[in-house]
C-alpha cells in the first residue's frame, strides 16, 4: 500500500520537474479523497486545472521530451 507521504513526495517530484520547464499547475496535489476508497493503495495525483498558456507549455515540454 502507498502512504500519504509517498504520494505527497511524488506530487512534489512532479512539481518540481515540471517547474524545470517554467510550467506551474496552482491545483497539483494529492487526491486526498482516494486514500478513503476502498483501493487506496492506488492514490491519485491531481493536476487540476490550469489556463490555456500553461496548457500550451506542458504541451510543449511534452512534445519536447518525446522527440
Amino acid at each position: 500500500m502507498h502512504s500519504p507521504t509517498e504520494a505527497d513526495a511524488c506530487a512534489e517530484e512532479l512539481r518540481a520537474a515540471l517547474a524545470a520547464h517554467g510550467i506551474t499547475l496552482p491545483s497539483l496535489g494529492v487526491d486526498l479523497p482516494a486514500f478513503a476508497s476502498r483501493c487506496p493503495t492506488r492514490p491519485l495525483i491531481s493536476l487540476g486545472n490550469c489556463n490555456l498558456l500553461t496548457a500550451h507549455a506542458l504541451t510543449a515540454a511534452l512534445r519536447k521530451g518525446a522527440a
